[in-house]
C-alpha cells in the first residue's frame, strides 16, 4: 500500500508522473535484513526483558466490564449504602460540633467509602492481573521500568517513521476510530430507545429520574465494554504478529547465536580432529574391547565395539592399513575377539568412518547380523542395533 500524489497535466494522459511516496511496508523487518524467524533463545531472552505480546484494549476492556458487573448485582446494596450516608451527613450537618466532631466525621467518611469501593477495586485489580495473566502468563521483569540512559536523546526520525509511517500507527489510527464510533453507536441506540423517558424526566420524582439515568449509563457502559473486548482479540493477534516481527534476525545474527549456543564451528573441528589423534594413539589399546575385527584379510582391520545401553550403532574403536592392520590383529586373537572376513564391509568401513564415529546406517543390518552371529557362538545373550 503507497500514499502518493501524481503530478500531472491532464487525467487521460499516459506519461510518467512525479510521484511522492511512503511506501508502508518499507519500515517491516525484511526490509532491514531481519529475514529470519526469531530463535527459541532470543524469544526468551526478550521475555526476560519484559518484551511479550499482549493488548492494553483486551486489559481495559476486562477491567472495565468485570466491575460493572460486579456494580450491577451490588446496585442494591450500593444504593441503599449511599443513601444511609446521605442521611447520616444531613443529620451531622446540624447536630454535630464543628469543633470537636470532627474526627468521628471523618472516620464514617472513610467507613462508608470502603464499604462502596474495596468490592469493586478488588475486582479491577483481579481483572487487571487475570487480564495479563491470560495474555503473558506468570511473568515478572524490572527490565522495562530499570533506567535506560541510551534512550535520553530519542531517535526522533525512526519514532516519527513508527509513529506515522508505518503499519502499526494505521492500524492503531483505525482502531481508535472504530472505538469511538462503537461508543457513538452503543450511546445513540440507548438514548433513542429510552427517548421517551428521557423526556418525562422533569415530571418524575428525583429517586426515579436517577435510576433511569443509571439505567441507561449502565447498559452503555456495559454494552461498549462486551464491544471493545471483542474488538480487542484483532488486536491482541496484530501485537502478536508485530512481536514477532520486531524479534526477527538477520542471518547474521542467527549464525552468532549458533555460534555463541554450539561454539565457533572451527574450534570444534580442531576439537574433534584432537579427539581422533587421541583415539588413534590408544586405540592398540582399545582394541581388546572390540566385539569384532572386519578385516578385508591382509590390507584393512576394522574394530568394531558396541554397546546398546550407551551407543545408537556400533562404534569403529580402531581401524588401520596394512602393517597396523596386521598389528590390530594380532592383538585380537591375543585377546579372543573374533575376526570376520568380508572385503567390500571392511574396505567401505575404512574409507568411510573414522576412529570415535558410529557406522553409517546403511550398514546397520549387514554388522548387526555379524555382531548376532558372533553373540550366538559366544553363547552370550546381547541386544543387536535394529
Amino acid at each position: 500500500m503507497s500514499l502518493f500524489v501524481p503530478v500531472t497535466s491532464a487525467p487521460w494522459q499516459t506519461r510518467s508522473a512525479t510521484v511522492f511516496a511512503w511506501d508502508l511496508q518499507r519500515f517491516a523487518a525484511e526490509d532491514e535484513g531481519r529475514t529470519e524467524d526469531p530463535t527459541e533463545a532470543k524469544i526468551r531472552k526478550a521475555r526476560q526483558e519484559g518484551k511479550v505480546a499482549k493488548s492494553p484494549d483486551i486489559t481495559a476492556a476486562i477491567v472495565l466490564l468485570l466491575p460493572m458487573v460486579l456494580i450491577t448485582f451490588l446496585a442494591g446494596s450500593l444504593w441503599q449504602t449511599m443513601m444511609e450516608m446521605t442521611r447520616y451527613y444531613f443529620v451531622q450537618a446540624t447536630t454535630a460540633d464543628p469543633i470537636t466532631g470532627g474526627g468521628p466525621i471523618s472516620g464514617t467518611f472513610f467507613t462508608y467509602m470502603a464499604r462502596l469501593l474495596v468490592p469493586v477495586l478488588i475486582v479491577a485489580l483481579v481483572a487487571a492481573v487475570g487480564a495479563n495473566l491470560l495474555q503473558v502468563g506468570a511473568l515478572f521483569t524490572t527490565k522495562p521500568i530499570t533506567p535506560d540512559f541510551t534512550r535520553i536523546v530519542p531517535k526522533f526520525g525512526q519514532w516519527l517513521k513508527r509513529s506515522l509511517f508505518s503499519t502499526e500507527a494505521l492500524f492503531n489510527v483505525a482502531k481508535q476510530l472504530v472505538k469511538v464510533a462503537i461508543i457513538s453507536v452503543v450511546t445513540i441506540i440507548n438514548i433513542q430507545s429510552e427517548w421517551v423517558h428521557l423526556l418525562n424526566l422533569l415530571h418524575v420524582s428525583f429517586g426515579l429520574a436517577a435510576e433511569t439515568l443509571w439505567r441507561i449509563g449502565l447498559n452503555i457502559v456495559l454494552q461498549s465494554a462486551v464491544l471493545m473486548l471483542i474488538l480487542s482479540v484483532p488486536d491482541y493477534l496484530f501485537q502478536r504478529h508485530q512481536h514477532r516481527e520486531s524479534l526477527k534476525m538477520s542471518l547474521q545474527e542467527v549464525k552468532e547465536e549458533r555460534k555463541q549456543q554450539e561454539g565457533d564451528p572451527l574450534i570444534r573441528s580442531r576439537l574433534r580432529e584432537r579427539m581422533r589423534e587421541i583415539l588413534r594413539r590408544n586405540m592398540m589399546q582399545n582394541v581388546p574391547k572390540a566385539d569384532v575385527i572386519i578385516t578385508n584379510p591382509t590390507h584393512f582391520a576394522i574394530a568394531l565395539q558396541w554397546d546398546a545401553a550407551t551407543m545408537t550403532a556400533p562404534t569403529v574403536i580402531a581401524k588401520g592399513q596394512d602393517l597396523i592392520a596386521q598389528r590390530i590383529k594380532e592383538i585380537a586373537a591375543g585377546a579372543g575377539v573374533p575376526l570376520v572376513e568380508n572385503k567390500p564391509l571392511a574396505r567401505a568401513l575404512y574409507a568411510a568412518v573414522d576412529i570415535g564415529d558410529q557406522i553409517p546406517q546403511e550398514y546397520w543390518e549387514l554388522v548387526s547380523r555379524i555382531l548376532a552371529e558372533i553373540y550366538k557362538l559366544n553363547g552370550k545373550v546381547r541386544a543387536v542395533v535394529s
